[in-house]
């Protein structure tokens, strides 16, 4: 019993040291196995590009040069297409500037606050464009007053400004551009061609524009703008046609109020794409 302590002592021994060997064998075995794979497999991608043309290699999923030329060509088309959105981002940046710099802000990290407004026309009853809607201010308006104009549908829009009785409320102090346009459409009735002095008189009469402004330090409303168009027609047309359009840049304030006049407000056609009225922040 004694000897046989040390026998089975070097036995145990072996066995270790011979699991050890055979474990250090098969992880050297495998570790070159796979760095002679990663090196086949990297002459192979390396020799699709230099050894050969790349639109002669057949389109086969499986075959390396496949997929490497795959992914060479995703990021090829990837690098052009950004390349090409900055080189026109920049060139449209630069024509912009270029025709009204006010437009290119330089600090962009605290971007000014969108406000614009397009009102279009409304189509209502004529009786209640008759006349147009009366001015409180008298004789120091000219014109009748649109006041139905649409300002959430179709073509019309509202941000940051509030459409009221007809007049665009301003949110805050800033450099606008305003403009008008306006669409006469006046229809010749039978009556109108016996009466000779009156239909001359008629004819001749000009139709005018006008775009106010009203503050609250000042009781009477103040006239930014004004354009007019003459009607004259010829006896034999069934109805004429006078477009009148302006535009320019006002300061104005919080809370001021524009509206837009016109000698005839029944002869004015409220269609969305002829008539309309409207202002947006520059700067």
């Amino acid at each position: 019993m004694t000897g046989s302590g040390p026998k089975l002592g070097v036995l145990l021994l072996l066995a270790v040291l011979l699991q050890t060997v055979v474990v250090t064998i098969t992880v050297l075995h495998f570790t070159t196995a796979l760095n002679s794979m990663k090196e086949t497999f990297a002459r192979s991608s390396v020799s699709c590009l230099t050894g050969a043309d790349l639109q002669s290699i057949t389109a086969v999923r499986g075959d390396p040069c496949w997929q490497v030329t795959q992914q060479l060509h995703l990021l090829i088309e990837k690098s052009l297409s950004q390349r090409y959105q900055r080189q026109i981002s920049s060139a449209v940046r630069d024509e912009v500037s270029r025709v009204l710099p006010s437009l290119v802000m330089e600090d962009r990290a605290s971007p000014r606050p969108k406000v614009a407004a397009h009102v279009t026309g409304s189509f209502v009853p004529k009786l209640e464009r008759e006349g147009g809607a009366p001015v409180s201010t008298g004789r120091r308006v000219q014109g009748q007053k649109i006041s139905w104009w649409e300002g959430q549908k179709g073509l019309a829009f509202l941000q940051d400004v509030q459409l009221v009785d007809g007049e665009l409320v301003v949110p805050q102090p800033g450099l606008y551009y305003v403009y008008a346009q306006t669409y006469f459409r006046h229809t010749h009735s039978l009556e109108e061609e016996g009466e000779d002095g009156e239909e001359a008189e008629d004819r001749g009469r000009p139709l005018l524009q006008y775009v106010y402004k009203k503050v609250s330090s000042y009781p009477v409303p103040i006239l930014l703008m004004k354009t007019s168009r003459t009607s004259c027609w010829s006896r034999g047309s069934q109805f004429s046609l006078h477009s009148a359009h302006q535009g320019g840049l006002f300061p104005l304030s919080s809370g001021d109020r524009l509206f837009v006049t016109v000698t005839n407000a029944s002869a004015v056609d409220m269609d969305e794409k002829s008539s309309f009225f409207g202002a947006f922040l520059i700067s």
